[in-house]
This record gives structure tokens, C-alpha cells and sequence, in this order.
């Protein structure tokens, strides 16, 4: 929670604060003479942290207090009176961390300061600093900085630990950074000291939660890897096959064991200086001794290899010998080659040192100065065996003088961390003797663990690094007041932000009392994974001076390491491998921390506030320790014998009832700190009261799961017991039971780190308010499956099964049982998975309480009302489907037998029933039975033996008004059938009425309460299968209802296979659907998409036939009727062929174009009944050209053909190109045969008549010529394509061309356009764009004038570019047609006459569907005036004085013809082959000589010749070699006629070079000029020649058929003569 200003659950006082109260105190154990300080500060302090002889405070506002033993700056600062870093100030620190000796700080935007002793370079190298600092007295930046990236990066750092020697940084990509010296840097180095921070490699890759640092060992909490824990049943991973009691050690005593006993990075010292001569270890080495001390286990031994000297302080020690190879230069620890003659430690039986000499030389070497320089230990120093004589020492490869040199160029004097009696060394050492001989295998490490655990070693090699990381979490903006933050930010999970519980500790460092965990005293020079707490739900790892704890989501704490002083609370024995803490019933541990020799936990008690455990030395054993002697036999050894001076379990400190509700707890050196805050309007206690409840609700679920569920379940005779549909049931139970503990237990976990920076949190970041959502979907679905199995009654089966399970352990199930419950009957296990639900109401009556410290106005307020109103909802709810299944229960219990037992489903509750005979049906016959049942989800009419079901997503409820009758009835609908129910009261009436009612509401998903009679959802989306006759007899539909039939959108399947998805109305297809009818002869389906209308295929669509063939056109009540595209496919038929036209009743009747692409064939006329008949054209790929009647689909009756070269025949055909009865043959040199023809045109013909020869000077003969002319049997192009505007005109509105309103035409445009819009959403910019344009529609209703015509042009334009518009579909289609017909075998020469009809055609029929729209157009050649107050505006169209001449070639062909160019301007060119040729021979050759020799040629005046030209803007005069210099821009100019499309733009093109030409002769001529025909003609016929025009014939031809017939006469007109007669002369001058 955030401190705000009015916030009332926190106001900052400026002395003493409420919030952040700070008790310290030395460790002393639980007794009355503990001397507590209360450290008073204006500010309430955020965090604390604790080095050996000193400590740090973060206060709010970002201020650091130090306090203690200021070394480096050479004060003693007291408790009470801390001093500021004032070079910290600004720098936003949120969180500060103490190391032995050194100290550190963590900014807001991840930078770190470092201050304290640097002699091993655990401060780093300062930005002020150099290497040679041995201390830096003041707070200096250090960079970390990724080298690795280019360019390099700095790493923005989140979290910060500290040990005496080493100091870890987490960034905020979750990856682990370490400097200063030592193994428990993890770094692949052997350089040290480390003085820039440096990666940790070997866990790169790996998700870093948390990080400890004990004094010369590390932690590190890392998210597990998803293949190690699988998501699917996590439970039993951990569960199958223990006890639930049974500590880690006890599992790990059932492997068999290992003799074999090695670790990968870890060396045993003693075998390397007893027997290893050779440069490398062959194999594992056997580590069992049988007699005498294990290896290791002498303090001076040295079980590890960590490279640098004894006290810690670094050195230059290159690696392991058994790493590099040199065995010649081994060493002992004291500095003497392996070679010297001396005793080794193990060989000598009887003392632990040789002689007092050697244990002097010992001591100095590990502690790298003389013992006299070092200061007095204050009582307590228990830690000064373990740092300094147990410590895993070093084995080096360089000769021994390195080695002292470097050992002693430490600075002694006041850095020394830890002083020792030389004495008390020599007695603990003999003990511990005495004891390991006494018990041989007693060591340090467990025999039964050595196996076990070098096994897990084997398994667990670190190997390479992995580069695969999971994802990464966002980086965390941490708040300038909190100080936890990061701890709680880095246990997030990426996803969902709830802290993972799925984590793995992994330790490295100094072993050598067994504080890294992994079975033995080695040493790890990287992180190793501890196996055995993998699985454990390790949430925080805490590390003190020699031992480590951990503390998992269940609230159970591990511990393991030197327990001289009992800090480990589970006995006196070190342990090498974790070990479950002793800790009394009821306890709950949900926070740790540990010292130099204690612990100190964080519990919740009976009640709400937390009380505080100790573990470690008791006041008795300070004070006894301060008077030994030299001859005392209490010294501080770690055997069995010393246990009864401490005690075996964490004791009670009963002084934290009076430190208020502490947050957090904190150990160093030898104190203890805690932060607590006191009870502001009860906001503290409520978020206490919610924390604590819920870790006693994961510790209770995490109970069941193993003594109950998951017992149950793995049991083998859970499924014959239970039943199959039960054991599914059971199953289903356990998984949303393990889904909802798994919830809890991150929830709980996330509320512990909310507690320890509850000051700077927000309340609104609760998961409960936060993922709101997450819990109630779990609730009801661990509900939902509780329900399903309690209605089946697999409650008295798996009661019966508990029973044979449990046995006489039924006390097991006692400790499970919640308040008020017994432990007899079947009901115990339904009350016990019933508890869980309980907890909803806790959470809202907690919310309730954290509300009421708010102001209503707040935004926290407003928060958490609505959570503790959604919750309690949710409780209330769920308390109901309680009820339901239990009234459910008893219901199938009382209506048991075969007929009721088909109704029994899991999901089913039962609503109300009528057995006591309160409804029956309507007109029942006297001696009927009806029963009638309502469940949630049915209603079942049961008449004797028969049942009816009648699911409520399709059932509609009616009540009955009450007439003269007096009867109280209620109707129900449903897709097939309806009846009438009769109620014996209106009071049964109302209650049937309002529980049917509600049971539809919320099976259609609403609240449930019911809405107002009759009304409930009438129009609804739902699923039914069909089981009546009809249409739909056994489909299934899917999709929208209105009153009891299909309406909307839905999708239908039937058995067969026939699926129809689209829109439905009044039980019908109807609007646009796609359907897919299965072919089982060719074993492929038909499929369809288009338009439907009362149940039947009607209007426009596709569709696709399992042959292969696909039509394209309209439908009408099932069958191809109007306009249609039928594509033949090559799968079912030889040839393949294209038909586009008119369809009648699934026929081709009316005019169509059949292209048979086999046979190079194209028919172009009249159908009937599928059959060509009546006048046609058929063209073939050879070019042969026939017109003339079919009849019964042959060529029957008179006709004419002609063949490429001209030849011609007009006469009676019999059959297809087969003559037979009078005729005339003309030849292409003018011969002419006539008389009786018979046989196949193109095998020969059998002739009987006169053959003619014209003579040269006899007249032409017309009556012969007349029978030639092309055209005499064509289909009218008016007649052609009618059936495509009609279904224009249809989709209009309209039955025929202008029969229909103008404003349904309006209405169905807008329509189309809406449902295009509505239906297509994968529509590009540019569409949605043109759509929403064409919304806006020009006034149709008045005058047209100049003024608004342009708008009427303009969307015109628009509708026509759009395919979705009838106008665009129309322009799309008629783009279809005239491609189909004109195209490929179409493109014959004798075709242009036809084709340029039907453009004029199309223009025709188009524009009185424009002037349907918009009626105040003129007709076609009409005018358009201007209107009164506006200037005369010129157009595009022809322009006459004051008025506008429109047609409809002005206004449509625009449109219409760049789309049909291509066929229509190859079929000019086609034409105009021959003459072209002549065309272009004369060009070239004219074009060879220069232009004045050209103008003369031509005729042309001289004063029209051009004197000058200019060439990139520099004038040049022009001489008669010169070419192409003369009139360029007017050349130029008529060359872009090619690249126009319209008459209209190529006649503008025309009229510019007129003007260019008119420019440039202006300035050659004095005054004013008018053009006259003899100077225009030859100079206009240069430029003809020099512009080089591809087929010019073509583009005047085109021109002159297609032309507005309103410029014809015009200055245009006149232009485009002189344009064709430069074209004609060009052609047939031969002079030229």
C-alpha cells in the first residue's frame, strides 16, 4: 500500500512513526535478559540489513542510516544514533544489502554503490578507485556492464547480496552477476580477485528468483525448467511412496549405497596429499573409511578446493592440480610441496596436529596474519572454528612461495574477520575425534546420504550451460519507498504475474560444513542444484556464515550446514543435505533469516499477529563461553554430546507480542533485527488476518492432497470400486483440486511479499482484486467438479475405499477435519471438499475490512468494495450449486431404477418436479400419468415407461391468459412440437412459470433470476438435432432461433454429410449461405455459395459440381435460371468448354456464347433447351467465319461463310459446316461459282453449277454483293445480353427494365451496400473507403444542373469501380461477356462490325438505368443548363453556348471502354492489317530524309519551316541535314493517342497538337493568323509522318465509330477530318 495523504490506514507522523518500527537485539535466545532496542527515526524504516559488526537502514524517502562497527572509516556508530549516507542522498535507493565487512546499495534505476573493505574486490572497481584500494570509505557507483552485446550495455540491476568476501547482483533479466574473490563466485576463473562484475555463465539461461550470500558460500532460488516439471498432475511427483511426515534425510535412506563417492567440482584434499602422484583422477575414488576420520572431517583438512588461501583473503592460486596436470608442484595447505617428508594429517592416528609448532603454522597460514594481531572476540564468536580452521583451504599448483606471498599481502589488523583462541581450536579438534572414532560412520556426512546424494551428483553434472531461457519477465519499476520490492517483483511469474512455485535451489562456495547441501564438505567452484529440494516449493532461500535455510509455500523450513549452536532446529549433527525444521503443531512459518550461529523465523500463531522463533545459542552458553580456560572441556564441538545445551526446536520469543505485527526478520553477525508496523484502523491486522488465513488454507489443501486425494487416486482399485463414469468424475475432481491448491498457494506466497513491503505496495494490487477473474473461474470449476461427483454418488463409494485405505490411521483424516466436523458417515468427506468454499466468504469479510480504513471517495475504496461484493456473490452463488447438487442427491436417491438412471448426468440438477400430480398436459385423458421434471438443463415429460426430453436452449415459454376456461396453462414451443401444460393453482402456475423462466436464463447464460413472463429470450443462439420428418430430419443445427424456429445466422449438418452455413428465416435457408451436397458416385461433394430464399438455392451464386463444372450466374427456386457462367471441368467430360448466357429452368434458352476450347470453336447466338437455335455466328481457330440459322443444334437453313482468304459461301446448310442445296461461292479474286453444293466445307465440296468470271469492265453486281454482307443473321446487339440487366434491374428491385420504385431501387443499393460491409471484415482500406463514399448519395429527385452533375459523374464513377454496387457488378460482368466473346478464338477481323453494336447496346441499356436512378437527366444527346447565378462551366462533354450536351457515350464510355479496349481495339488493328502495311512502309521510308528536304517534299510554306531549335535550353539553328528537329512538341504531343482509351481523350490528344503546332509557327508570322486548309494539311502532315503511329487506321476507325455524335461537326470534328485524310493520303499517295 502506498503511503498517500489521505489515505487513512496510514498518515505520516514525523515522530514516532506508526509504520516501520525497527527492533534490534543480540541473539541470546528466549530468555528475559534480552537487551532489545528500539531504534526511534523520524521516517519509518523500509528495510534493514545486517554485516557481522554492523548494519544498514533504508528509511522512506530513500535515505541510508549505518550503524555499528565502521571499519573503513575507523568509527563505532551507536544503535540509537545511525548516520546518514549523505552521499547517497538523491539517488533513490531502494534497497541496501551488508556483507561481512562491506556494504551496498541498489538505486531505483538498477545502479549499484558499493562501500566497505574492497581487500578481496568484494566493492568492485569503483568509479573513484583503483585496484589497489584495500577500502573504500564511501558509497562509489559500480558499473555492470554486458560485454557481451554489442555495443556493450549496462545491466540494470534489481536486487543485491552480500557475503564477507563476494557480493551477487540480479538484473532485471533474471541473470546472476558476481565480483570479489573466491569459489562462491561461480565464476570459470581462477583469477581473483574479481574486480568488474561478471556473469554468471553457468546459470545463464535460467530464470533467477532470489539470491543469498553466506560468508563464503552462495544461494541462488532459480525457476525450474518446464520439461522437469510438468504442469499435467504436479502432485504426484513429489507424493508417490512417502509419508507425508517423512523428512528429506528419510527418503533418501531407502536408495541402496553408493561407495562410489565423488563430485563433479568438488576435491577431496586428503587423498591429493595421502596417495595422488598422478596428474589425473582416473575414476571416482571410494570415500568410505572404516576406520578413523572420513576425509574432511578435520578441521583442517580441507574437503574443498576453493582457490584462495585459508582466512579467505585472496591470493593468486592458479586451479585444481587434477584440472591442470601438474602433479610436480602440489601443495599442502601450509605452502610445502606433497614431496616434503612430512607426516600427513590422516596418517597420524593420535593427536589432530603433530605438534604445537605445526598447529601455530597452521593457523597463521589459513588466517593469513599472526594471531596476536588480531583483535579480541566478543562472547558469541562461535563462527571462529568454521571460518577459520574449517574452512575448505586451497590447494595450489604454484610453488609455496606464491602462495605465502599472496596469503599474507591481505592487510591484517582490523579486517580480520574472525578471531580464534588457538586452545579452544586443539579441544574441539580432539573431540570431534574422539567422536568420529566412536562412531565411524558418523560424519559429517550421513553413509546413506553419501550414496544417495553422489548419485544425484552423477545426474546433476553442470555440464554446459544453457543457452534456452525461459521467458523473461518485463522489467520491474521499482518505487523509490519500497525496499522488498524486488524480491517480490523477481518471483513473478512472466505470464500472469503470480509468484512460481516451481523452483530449485542452487548452491556453490566453500562446503566444508555442508552448508552448500549437496551430501558432502566439497566445495563447488559453480552452481549446483540441490536435488532433494527440487519439487519442495522453495519460495526464499536465507544463508548465514556456515548455514543455509530455506522456506517452501507449505511453510515448512529446511535447513542444513553447521549446527554447533543449534541454528539449524533439528538437533546438534551437521548436516550435509537439507533437513526439515522441528517445529510445533499449528506453526506456520512464512518468513527466515539466518546469522553468524542462529536463525531467526517469522511464524503465525494461534493468532493473528506473528510471533517469532529462535534457533541458536541460549544466553547460558554466552556467558559460559566468555569465562573458558584453556583446559575447559565446554568448547564448542560439534558431537551429540553438546545437544543438551541447546534445544533441538526453535523456541518462542515472548517479546514479539510487544513489538506490534512484524513484517519481516533479519540476522547478521551475531543479531537479530525485525521491522514491525502497529495496527492503523485495523488495516495491518486485516492484511495480516488475510495472509495468515490463507497459508493455513494452502497447508490445509497441501495436507489433503497428500493424505487423502492423491492416496485415493493412485489406489488400484479406485476404478472397480467408484465405477468407470465415477473414476472420471474422481479424477476430474483432483485435477481442479490440485488446480485450486496450486492457486492458494501462489496467492499465499505473493501475500508473504506483500507483507514484507506492505508500506510500499499498493492494496489495489492485490491478487485478489488484480486476478479477480482467475479465482472465481477455479472456484466454480472445483465446484462444478464437486457437485458432478457428489450427484453420481461417489461419495459413498469413495467413503467406503477411505476406509479400506486408512484403516486403523483414521485419526489421519481427524487432522484434516475442520472445526464442527465429525469423522463419521459418508457426509465427513462431502463437508471436508465442501470447506474450500468457505474461504470466499473469508476473502470478502477481509476486503470489507480493509475498505472501511479508506474514504469512500477513494479509489483503494471503490477497489475493494467491488471485490468484496464479487466475492461475496461468488460465495452466495456457489453455496446454491451446493444446495442444487444435494437436493439433486437425494432426488436420484429416492427416484432410483433403470428408467430414471438414463436422466442421471453428472451436470444435471433438478429444478422442481410434479409428482404430487401439480401439472399434467393439456386435454389428458382421465387415467394418464404425466410427470414432468425440470432440471437446469432439460425439461423431461415421463408418461409410464416413456420419457421425452426437451433440452431448454430450444424451449420457449408462454403463459396462457386466462379466459373463460378458468384454466391455468403455460405454453411451451419447441422446434418440432408444442403443447400446453396445465397447472392444478395459479400459485403452481406462477412457480412452474418462474422457475422454467429462470432454468432458460441461465442455461442461455444470464443471471438466472428470470426476466418478465414470456419474454425470456425469445430470439436466442442455441444447438438441436432434428428427429421429426422433413427437411431436417436428423441434422443438427447450430446457430440463431426466433419463437421455436431456425432464424439468423446458423449452420445445419446432416448425417450424410450435407452441411448448409448461413442465414436462416422463419425455419428456412434464406439470404446468403454456402452449402456443400456430397456426390457419393464420383466420391466428391457439390458445393455451393450464394444467395437462398425459402429454403431453396435463388438469386446470385456458385456453384461448384462434383464433376468438375462450375456455374457462376442466378438461381431461381433451385435451378439455373437468368444469367450464368457454366464452366465445363476436364474431369467428367473430354472436351472442356466455357457457356456464358441466358438460362431458363435449369436450361440455355435466349442468347449465350459457347466457346468449345477443344475444338477451337466459339457460337455466339440463340439457345433453346439446351441446343443451339436460331440466328448465330460461329468462328473457329482457323479463322473461318460462318452466320446463319441453327435449328435442333445443327447448322439448318441458309447461311454464310467465309474462310481467311477471303473465300466466300452463302447457301442451305444441312449440318454442322456441311452444304447441301443451292448456293454461290465467290473466290478471293472475284471468281463466282453457283448452283448445287454439297458436302463438308472442310473436306471437299461436290458442285453442280456455273462458274463466272467478271469481266473487267462489268459493272459490280449489288444483288450478288448483297448476299456477302456481313450481318444478315447476327443477333441483334440490342437483343443480346438482356438477361444480364435484367438481373441488374432485379437486384433493384425491379421486375423489368424501368418497372419499379425509385426508392426500393435507393433502399436495396444501401442494403447491399451494409450487409457487404457488415459481412466482409477482411475489406482493404480502399474498399471499406469507396463503401462508405457511395453512402452519401447525390439528390436524385431534382433538376440536374452543371452545378450538381459533376457529384452525379463523380459517384457514378465510384459505384461503377466497386464490384459490391449492382452498377459495378453490372460494369464487371458486361467486362466478362465481351472478353468471353471477343477473346482468343473471337479475335476474328469479321467480328468489329458486331463488337462496336454491342458497345453502342451496352450504352443504350446502361443509361436508362442511370436515368432510372436519376430521373432528372435528359436523354441521350439532351442538355444540361447552367444554373441561373452560376458562370458557365466547361465540361468533358461537347460544349455549345451556356448549356451542357450530355449522352450516354460521354457519361458511360469513360467507364465502359478502357476495361473492353484490348478485344475491341485488336479487332480494329485485325481490320486494318493490309492497309496498315501500306501505312507503314510509306512512314519508313518518307522518315528517311531530313526534315527541310520533308517540308519541301510535303508542300510546305516556307515561312512555316522553323529557323531555330532548342536542345536542353540552348538554341541551335537548324540545317538541312538536320532530323527530327522541326515541331517536336507537337509530335510529341500526338504520339500519347496510343496511350489514351476513349474517343473523347484521343480527340483531345488531336486538338493539343493543333495548339502545340499553333505555338510554335506564331512566332515565325507577324500578327494575327487564321489556319487555312492548304498551309494546315501538309505541315499537320509532317507531323503525322514524324510521330511514327502503330496502326493509325485503328485508333481513326475507333475514333470515328465511337465518337459523341455531338462534336462530329464541331472544331474536334474538323480536326479529326484533317487527322484521317493526312491518314488516307499518307496511304495512297504513290508519289510518295
Amino acid at each position: 500500500m502506498e503511503n498517500r495523504e489521505d489515505s487513512p490506514a496510514y498518515e505520516q507522523v514525523p515522530t514516532p512513526p506508526e509504520r516501520g518500527l525497527l527492533h534490534i537485539w543480540k541473539s541470546a535466545g528466549p530468555s528475559e535478559e534480552l537487551c532489545l532496542e528500539r531504534v526511534l527515526l523520524s521516517r519509518p524504516v523500509l528495510q534493514v540489513t545486517l554485516g557481522e559488526h554492523h548494519g544498514l537502514l533504508l528509511t522512506q524517502g530513500s535515505q541510508v542510516y549505518s550503524f555499528g562497527e565502521l571499519l573503513w572509516r575507523d568509527l563505532s556508530i551507536p544503535l540509537s544514533a545511525p548516520v546518514l549516507e549523505e552521499s547517497l542522498l538523491g539517488k533513490s535507493v531502494v534497497r541496501v544489502a551488508a556483507g561481512g565487512f562491506h556494504c551496498g546499495a541498489l538505486s531505483e534505476q538498477g545502479n549499484v554503490y558499493m562501500w566497505g573493505e574492497n581487500t578481496a574486490g568484494q566493492c568492485g572497481l569503483t568509479e573513484k578507485g583503483t585496484v589497489t584500494n584495500t577500502t573504500v570509505s564511501e558509497p562509489c557507483p559500480v558499473s555492470v556492464v554486458d560485454s557481451e552485446v554489442v555495443p556493450p550495455a549496462v545491466v540494470r540491476v534489481m536486487d543485491l547480496a552480500c557475503g564477507r568476501e563476494h557480493s551477487l547482483a540480479l538484473s532485471s533479466q533474471n541473470e546472476l552477476w558476481a565480483w570479489g574473490s573466491g569459489c562462491q563466485l561461480g565464476l570459470v576463473t581462477n583469477n581473483f580477485p574479481v574486480w568488474r562484475p561478471q556473469k554468471v555463465e553457468h546459470l545463464a539461461g535460467r530464470h533467477v528468483i532470489q539470491v543469498a550470500c553466506g560468508a563464503y558460500h552462495s544461494l541462488a532460488l532459480v525457476r525450474s525448467l518446464l520439461p522437469q516439471n510438468t504442469t499435467q498432475r504436479p502432485p504426484e511427483k513429489k507424493e508417490r511412496g512417502q509419508s507425508p511426515h517423512s523428512s528429506v534425510t528419510e527418503r533418501e535412506e531407502s536408495f541402496a549405497v553408493d561407495d562410489a563417492h565423488y563430485c563433479p567440482l568438488g576435491v577431496e584434499l586428503t587423498e591429493v596429499l595421502i596417495g595422488e602422484t598422478t596428474p589425473r583422477r582416473k575414476g571416482p575414488r571410494r570415500r568410505l573409511h572404516p576406520v578413523g576420520r572420513s576425509a574432511g572431517s578435520s578441521p583442517g583438512s580441507g574437503a574443498g578446493s576453493c582457490p584462495y588461501s585459508g582466512d579467505g583473503k585472496s591470493s593468486t592460486t592458479q586451479m585444481l592440480p587434477q584440472l591442470d596436470g601438474h602433479a610436480d608442484n602440489l601443495t599442502q595447505t601450509d605452502g610445502r610441496p606433497v614431496s616434503h617428508p612430512l607426516s600427513c594429517w590422516g596418517a597420524n592416528k593420535n593427536s589432530a596436529f603433530p605438534d604445537e609448532m605445526e598447529l601455530q603454522n597452521l593457523l597463521q597460514k589459513l588466517s593469513g596474519h599472526s594471531l596476536e594481531m588480531q583483535p579480541v572476540s566478543g562472547p558469541g564468536d562461535t563462527d571462529s572454528l568454521s571460518s577459520q580452521t574449517s574452512d575448505d583451504s586451497c590447494v595450489s599448483s604454484t610453488p609455496s612461495t606464491d602462495l605465502l606471498i599472496s596469503s599474507n599481502s591481505g592487510v591484517s589488523g582490523p579486517y580480520s574477520s574472525s578471531p580464534v583462541c588457538l586452545e579452544e581450536v586443539r579441544l574441539c579438534l580432539e573431540a570431534e575425534k574422539k567422536a568420529l572414532q566412536g562412531q565411524k560412520s558418523s560424519s559429517l556426512t550421513n553413509i546413506h546420504q553419501k550414496g544417495k546424494t553422489a548419485g544425484n551428483r552423477r545426474r546433476s553434472l553442470p555440464g554446459t550451460p544453457t543457452h534456452g531461457s525461459p521467458r523473461r519477465r518485463r522489467p520491474c519499476a521499482c518505487r523509490p519507498s519500497s525496499a522488498s520490492r524486488t524480491q517480490a517483483a523477481a518471483s513473478e511469474e512472466a505470464g500472469d504475474g503470480l509468484p512460481s512455485m516451481e523452483t530449485e535451489v542452487w548452491s556453490w562456495g566453500r562446503g566444508s560444513e555442508g552448508q552448500l547441501g549437496h551430501g558432502d564438505q566439497l566445495a563447488r567452484l559453480q552452481p549446483l542444484c540441490i536435488k532433494s529440494l527440487t519439487g519442495e516449493e522453495v519460495i526464499k532461500v536465507a544463508a548465514g556464515s556456515h548455514h543455509s535455510l530455506a522456506l517452501s509455500a507449505q511453510c515448512k523450513v529446511y535447513s542444513w550446514g553447521s549446527n554447533m549452536c543449534g541454528q539449524l532446529g533439528h538437533g546438534n549433527s551437521p548436516v550435509t543435505v537439507p533437513q526439515q525444521a522441528k517445529l510445533s503443531d499449528g506453526l506456520r512459518v512464512w518468513d527466515v533469516s539466518a546469522g553468524q550461529s542462529h536463525s531467526l523465523l517469522l511464524a503465525d500463531g494461534d493468532c493473528v499477529q506473528p510471533i517469532l522463533l529462535y534457533c541458536g545459542q541460549h544466553q547460558d552458553s554466552l556467558s559460559g563461553q566468555s569465562k573458558r580456560s584453556h583446559q575447559s572441556q565446554r568448547s564448542c564441538q560439534r558431537s551429540p554430546s553438546r545437544a543438551e545445551i541447546y534445544s533441538v526446536r526453535p523456541t518462542l520469543l515472548p517479546l514479539c507480542m510487544e513489538m506490534g505485527y512484524i513484517s519481516s526478520v533479519r540476522c547478521g553477525g551475531q543479531s537479530c533485527a525485525v521491522l514491525a508496523d502497529q495496527n492503523v484502523m485495523g488495516f495491518i491486522s486485516a492484511i495480516h488476518e488475510l495472509a495468515s488465513r490463507e497459508r493455513h488454507f494452502y497447508c490445509w489443501l497441501s495436507n489433503t492432497r497428500k493424505l487423502l486425494l492423491t492416496p485415493l487416486r493412485n489406489r488400484e482399485g479406485v476404478c472397480p470400486t467408484l465405477g468407470e463414469p465415477c473414476t472420471h468424475l474422481f479424477f476430474s475432481l483432483c485435477e481442479s483440486f490440485v488446480r485450486l491448491s496450486i492457486m492458494i498457494g501462489r496467492h499465499a506466497t505473493s501475500l508473504s511479499y506483500f507483507l514484507h513491503d506492505v508500506q510500499g505496495r499498493d492494496v489495489t494490487s492485490l491478487l485478489l482484486l488484480t486476478h479477480t477473474d482467475d479465482f472465481q473461474d477455479i472456484y466454480k470449476e472445483y465446484c462444478s467438479a464437486l457437485g458432478n461427483f457428489q450427484v453420481m454418488g461417489g461419495f459413498q463409494s469413495l467413503h467406503k475405499l477411505s476406509l479400506e485405505f486408512l484403516g486403523s490411521q483414521r485419526s489421519m483424516l481427524a487432522q484434516l477435519c475442520v472445526p464442527n466436523q465429525a469423522v463419521s458417515g459418508d457426509a465427513d468427506l462431502v463437508s471436508l471438499l465442501y470447506w474450500p468454499l468457505e474461504q470466499l466468504h473469508q476473502y470478502s469479510r477481509v476486503l470489507l475490512k480493509l475498505a472501511a480504513c479508506y474514504d469512500v471517495l477513494t479509489e483503494e475504496y471503490q477497489y475493494l468494495h467491488q471485490g468484496c461484493g464479487q466475492y461475496e456473490s461468488l460465495s452466495l452463488s456457489l453455496l446454491r450449486r451446493k444446495k442444487e447438487a444435494e437436493t439433486t442427491f437425494v432426488f436420484w436417491k429416492s427416484h432410483s431404477g433403470k428408467n430414471t438412471e438414463v436422466l442421471r448426468l453428472p451436470q444435471r440438477r433438478v429444478v422442481c418436479e410434479s409428482s404430487n400430480r401439480s401439472l399434467t398436459l393439456q386435454k389428458a385423458g382421465r387415467f394418464s400419468n404425466h410427470w414432468f421434471i425440470l432440471f437446469n438443463d432439460a425439461l423431461v415429460h415421463t408418461q409410464f415407461s416413456t420419457h421425452h426430453v426437451y433440452p431448454l436452449t430450444c424451449l420457449w415459454v408462454k403463459p396462457v391468459t386466462e379466459d373463460t376456461s378458468g384454466l391455468y396453462a403455460i405454453k411451451i414451443t419447441c422446434p418440432e412440437e408444442s403443447f400446453t401444460l396445465v397447472a392444478s393453482t395459479p400459485q403452481e402456475k406462477n412457480k412452474w412459470l418462474r422457475s422454467l423462466n429462470q432454468a432458460v436464463d441461465q442455461v442461455l447464460g444470464g443471471g438466472g433470476q428470470g426476466s418478465s413472463p414470456g419474454v425470456t429470450a425469445i430470439s436466442r443462439t442455441a444447438s438441436y438435432t432434428f428427429t421429426g420428418e422433413g427437411r431436417f430430419k436428423d441434422a443438427h443445427y447450430t446457430g440463431g432461433w426466433l419463437a421455436g424456429r431456425v432464424h439468423g445466422r446458423g449452420t445445419m449438418k446432416w448425417p450424410d454429410g450435407r452441411t448448409y452455413t448461413g442465414n436462416f428465416k422463419n425455419g428456412l435457408e434464406d439470404g446468403y449461405g454456402e452449402s456443400v451436397m456430397p456426390d457419393k458416385v464420383l466420391n466428391k461433394p457439390d458445393s455451393y455459395q450464394g444467395q437462398w430464399r425459402d429454403g431453396k438455392i435463388h438469386g446470385f451464386g456458385k456453384y461448384k459440381y462434383a464433376s468438375g463444372e462450375v456455374y457462376e450466374g442466378c438461381f431461381y427456386e433451385g435451378q439455373r435460371h437468368g444469367y450464368g457462367m457454366l464452366s465445363s471441368g476436364k474431369q467428367a467430360r473430354t472436351s472442356s468448354s466455357v457457356f456464358i448466357g441466358q438460362w431458363i429452368q435449369d436450361r440455355k434458352t435466349g442468347y449465350g456464347v459457347y466457346d468449345d476450347i477443344t475444338r477451337g470453336e466459339k457460337y455466339m447466338g440463340m439457345w433453346l433447351d439446351d441446343q443451339r437455335n436460331g440466328s448465330a455466328v460461329v468462328v473457329t481457330q482457323y479463322g473461318v467465319y460462318f452466320e446463319g440459322t441453327f435449328k435442333e443444334n445443327k447448322m439448318i437453313g441458309p447461311g454464310l461463310l467465309l474462310s481467311d482468304d477471303d473465300t466466300a459461301f452463302h447457301g442451305d446448310f444441312s449440318d454442322d459446316w456441311t452444304v447441301n442445296g443451292k448456293g454461290v461461292l465467290s473466290l478471293a479474286n472475284g471468281d463466282c461459282l453457283e448452283g448445287l453444293f454439297s458436302g463438308e466445307w472442310s473436306t471437299g465440296l461436290k458442285v453442280t453449277g456455273t462458274y463466272t468470271k467478271p469481266a473487267a469492265d462489268e459493272p459490280e453486281n449489288k444483288e450478288r454483293n448483297s448476299l456477302f454482307r456481313l450481318g444478315q443473321y447476327l443477333v441483334p446487339s440490342a437483343q443480346r445480353w438482356g438477361c444480364v440487366f435484367t438481373e441488374c434491374w432485379s437486384r433493384l428491385g425491379c421486375d423489368a427494365a424501368g418497372r419499379g420504385e425509385r426508392s426500393t431501387a435507393w433502399e436495396n443499393i444501401a442494403v447491399t451496400i451494409t450487409t457487404a460491409q457488415r459481412h466482409s471484415p477482411n475489406l482493404s482500406r480502399s474498399q471499406s473507403k469507396a463503401l462508405e463514399s457511395l453512402e452519401f448519395i447525390p439528390p436524385q429527385g431534382e433538376a440536374v444542373t452543371t452545378a450538381n452533375f459533376d457529384n452525379i459523374r463523380r459517384y457514378f464513377i465510384k459505384a461503377c469501380e466497386t464490384p459490391i454496387h449492382p452498377l459495378g457488378w453490372l460494369v464487371e460482368t458486361l467486362v466478362t461477356v465481351y472478353r468471353m466473346t471477343y477473346v482468343g478464338v473471337g479475335s476474328n477481323r469479321r467480328l468489329l462490325r458486331q463488337a462496336v453494336q454491342e458497345v453502342q447496346a451496352y450504352l443504350t441499356h446502361f443509361y436508362c438505368l442511370v436515368r432510372f436512378l436519376f430521373p432528372g437527366l435528359p436523354e441521350d444527346g439532351g442538355i444540361i443548363p447552367d444554373p441561373p447565378a452560376s458562370p458557365t462551366k466547361s465540361r468533358h462533354n461537347s460544349n455549345i453556348e451556356g448549356i451542357v450536351v450530355v449522352s450516354c457515350s460521354s457519361l458511360l464510355l469513360p467507364l465502359l471502354l478502357p476495361r473492353l479496349y484490348p478485344p475491341l481495339f485488336t479487332l480494329y488493328s485485325l481490320q486494318e492489317e493490309q492497309e496498315e502495311a501500306q501505312y507503314w512502309e510509306r512512314i519508313l521510308r518518307l522518315n528517311k530524309q531530313p526534315d527541310q528536304s520533308l517540308l519541301s517534299f510535303l508542300g510546305v510554306q516556307e515561312k512555316f519551316w522553323p529557323v531555330w531549335m532548342s536542345i536542353l535550353g540552348e538554341k541551335k539553328q537548324i540545317v538541312s541535314s538536320s532530323k527530327d528537329a522541326c515541331f517536336v512538341s507537337a509530335v510529341e504531343t500526338l504520339q500519347q493517342i496510343s496511350t489514351t482509351f476513349t474517343p473523347s481523350d484521343k480527340l483531345m490528344v488531336i486538338q493539343k497538337t493543333f495548339e502545340e503546332l499553333t505555338q510554335e509557327v506564331k512566332p515565325m508570322l507577324d500578327g494575327d493568323f487564321l489556319w487555312c486548309m492548304d498551309d494546315l494539311l501538309p505541315l499537320f502532315l509532317y507531323v503525322v509522318l514524324r510521330a511514327r503511329i502503330r496502326n493509325l487506321g485503328a485508333e481513326v476507325n475507333l475514333i470515328e465509330d465511337l465518337m459523341d455524335p455531338n462534336v462530329q461537326h464541331g472544331e474536334m470534328g474538323l480536326m479529326f477530318t484533317t487527322l484521317k485524310a493526312c491518314y488516307i493520303q499518307i496511304q495512297h499517295e504513290s508519289t510518295l
